[in-house]
């Protein structure tokens, strides 16, 4: 297929019509031989970036991937789209492991998945010495930020692919990454000649929403019931004792949870892990240990116990949610006492002062998102470098915005009652106080006769509550009037700001935590992620991933690896009737329909035989396979073929091109193959071949079927590597133009 155009494999192999936003400008550049930087948020399509070129150009591809879990989904994934794809990590036998050995020696791979630690060793890099290699792409590139949370230290040693491998393009991939990130892995891995391509942080379908804590189990089981029921989620919790005690808890009522932490044995983990990936309606109760890499498009929420460290982390966590571009939610339960903990973990923690300076400016950073009363996607996209230009009009802030209210004599109070109690307690004793409860542990201390006993009740004219009274010190923490004593049990104390403030000579402004109720906008949130809600389309809907089910179960492989939900929900939408209409779908490529399509027009016509035919459907999209011929038969070339073609015209040979652009040979045998298709030049323009030759390959050539997936990898399997692949390619662009007639 190295003679394809990128838009044709996307519409053939994957089922695509088009590429989404850089996508076409970063596989060009790759195709070409250029090295890349891309940053794209997770769903955006960052894998289509080194997949497809490594259709196009000869050789293997590896991809270099930190998890055993996302190169099993990729490869399977793979290979549903026909594409010959492997991995090699500690999950196979040393027999599996030899057999993916020869067939990456014998040409017969497309892509290899491997962990950094193998390519680090001598022996696999003295075995890609001795085959072709198409490009190195480094998925999850931010770990090899020292400052991360996902930090590997085997990603440093990732220059080497350019010291040792220079002519290879290198693509580093990663949906996370501030600017001293990017820098971090510029410098790194050595791509200062890297072109960027930095996408939109922007996951415009993930509603974001924070709520103030008060029994946190039971308000995500209420946030579950509401809005999630038998949908597939992510639940983080900070330690491992409460992600146990969080799953028990749900499993108790009734919902499948599954506890994931670094504490339960391997083998645990990795049962928990497929379950979630092979079952519907399944949630994982985890610490941050799961996730990266989790290639599953339809999880519809990630909600946090807990608060997370930066907002890096929060949102690469919640960018989890919603990869199929489907409604989703990011739900958070954020209290005090979070601030209080992750503070004293950074303080007590063995790191130089430099880094605890960091975490804390992070957090700091993530304090400032949940206090907001602002849009919280502005703020968001804000932190890394992005302007949105009006509010969202999906998040909480926006749907339900927040009041603000002059808190300057609640907070006098608040600051007062800690000098007066002498700055030992916390926030719940401290509310206790102003609102004047009689107890034995207030007796005990005196406080009941202090100046601040009871005076709380009630501000400007408003009763008050215990909840007001810990958000007004929540705020107040975040805001730095107050700091917490870490080694004093989480006791509040004033802090060098406050003195203004008390003294009357400064006011403040407080935002005032809605109160928590279900509301017509959450309810509408919950109706549309459970679309269809037609009972006709959504027993179509159910039918159809029933047997997506069945087809998985036998494969052993993801149900969403057969298809994703947004294909299912196209085939609901347009109602395909034949081969013809089904392979208009989006996400059925020529694979998947020869494997799929007669298994889902069977549900299809059985439903439509027992309920009819709605009496509206919309119109399919039109075939794919249009558009690549018209784009050919006007003899377009990309920007970087044409360049080789001037240079070529000027009198430099391909190989002397190849060295002015600095590209590997095929490269630019590739960018000839595409002008000799054109009509720009002829076969022998290009190449020296006599013509018992010409016909030996052409013959070899048209064995192939039409849909082969590397043609030229197969004759150059067939002539053991006799002829180059830039001449396969010259040849083969050769047969595709028709003869001229004679006269």
């Amino acid at each position: 297929m190295h003679d394809d155009s990128p838009l044709r494999v996307l519409n053939r192999v994957f089922g695509f019509e088009r590429f989404r936003g850089a996508q076409a400008e970063i596989i060009d550049l790759v195709i070409s031989g250029g090295d890349a930087l891309v940053l794209m948020p997770t769903g955006g399509g960052k894998s289509l970036c080194y997949q497809i070129p490594a259709l196009l150009r000869p050789g293997t591809a590896i991809v270099i991937s930190p998890l055993i879990a996302l190169m099993q989904d990729q490869v399977d994934a793979l290979r549903q789209f026909g594409v010959r794809a492997a991995f090699l990590n500690s999950s196979l036998s040393l027999e599996q492991a030899r057999q993916v050995e020869r067939q990456l020696i014998a040409g017969s791979l497309d892509l290899l998945y491997i962990a950094p630690e193998r390519l680090l060793t001598e022996r696999f890099q003295t075995l890609l010495d001795r085959i072709p290699l198409a490009l190195f792409a480094i998925d999850e590139a931010h770990c090899v930020s020292k400052w991360g949370h996902d930090f590997r230290p085997e990603y440093i040693q990732l220059d080497l692919l350019h010291t040792r491998w220079p002519q290879v393009p290198r693509l580093a991939l990663t949906a996370t990454a501030d600017t001293p990130t990017r820098n971090e892995i510029i410098t790194r891995l050595q791509l200062e000649q890297a072109q960027h391509f930095v996408s939109s942080f922007d996951r415009p379908n993930i509603r974001y929403r924070i709520v103030q804590k008060a029994n946190a189990r039971q308000q995500l089981l209420s946030f579950l019931r509401r809005e999630h029921h038998e949908d597939a989620g992510i639940v983080y919790c900070l330690s491992r004792r409460r992600v146990e005690e969080t799953a028990q808890f749900l499993t108790q009522k009734g919902v499948i949870a599954l506890p994931y932490h670094a504490g339960l044995d391997a083998d645990t983990r990795r049962r928990h892990q497929l379950r979630f990936l092979r079952e519907d309606g399944v949630i994982m109760v985890a610490t941050i240990a799961f996730g990266m890499g989790i290639d599953k498009p339809d999880v519809r929420f990630v909600a946090h116990l807990d608060l997370p460290k930066s907002l890096e982390a929060y949102y690469q966590e919640t960018g989890r949610a919603g990869r199929d571009g489907q409604p989703a939610n990011a739900w958070l339960a954020y209290g005090l006492g979070d601030v209080v903990m992750l503070r004293r973990m950074i303080e007590g923690s063995d790191a130089d002062e430099q880094f605890k300076r960091l975490e804390l400016r992070k957090l700091d950073g993530m304090l400032g998102f949940c206090e907001t009363s602002e849009c919280r996607r502005q703020v968001l996209l804000n932190y890394f470098g992005e302007t949105l230009p009006t509010p969202c009009g999906n998040c909480d802030t926006c749907l339900e915005p927040v009041a603000t209210w002059d808190g300057t004599t609640a907070a006098q109070m608040a600051l007062s009652c800690i000098y007066r109690t002498g700055q030992r307690f916390g926030a719940g004793y401290l509310a206790d106080v102003l609102l004047g409860t009689d107890s034995d542990r207030i007796r005990q201390f005196g406080h009941d006769r202090v100046s601040t006993f009871g005076i709380g009740k009630v501000v400007d004219g408003q009763p008050m509550t215990v909840g007001q009274w810990r958000s007004i010190y929540r705020q107040l923490v975040t805001a730095g009037w107050i700091a917490v004593d870490l080694e004093g049990h989480g006791a509040l104390r004033l802090t060098e700001q406050s003195r203004p403030l008390l003294r009357g000579e400064q006011s403040i402004r407080l935002r005032r935590d809605p109160e928590r109720k279900t509301t017509r906008a959450t309810r509408a949130a919950a109706a549309k992620n459970a679309a269809p809600n037609n009972p006709e389309a959504a027993a179509l809907l159910a039918a159809l991933r029933a047997r997506r089910l069945q087809l998985a179960q036998a494969q052993n492989v993801a149900a969403y690896v057969i298809f994703p939900d947004t294909t299912l929900f196209d085939m609901v939408i347009y109602r395909p009737r034949d081969a013809e209409e089904f392979g208009r779908i989006s996400g059925v490529g020529q694979m998947k329909l020869a494997r799929f399509g007669a298994e889902f027009l069977e549900v299809l016509a059985a439903h439509e035989a027992q309920h009819g035919r709605p009496s509206v459907t919309l119109p399919l999209p039109p075939p794919r396979s249009t558009a690549p011929r018209i784009a050919r038969a006007r003899g377009e070339l990309s920007e970087t073929a044409q360049t080789t073609l001037v240079l070529f015209r000027q009198g430099l040979t391909p190989e002397q091109i190849a060295e002015k652009r600095n590209f590997v040979h095929s490269t630019i045998y590739g960018h000839l193959a595409r002008c000799i298709e054109a009509g720009k030049l002829a076969l022998e323009d290009v190449v020296t071949v006599d013509a018992e030759t010409r016909q030996r390959i052409e013959f070899a050539f048209a064995q192939l079927p039409d849909d082969a997936l590397a043609g030229s990898k197969q004759v150059f399997d067939l002539f053991e590597g006799r002829y180059s692949y830039g001449l396969l390619q010259c040849v083969r662009a050769g047969m595709k133009i028709p003869p001229t007639p004679l006269c």
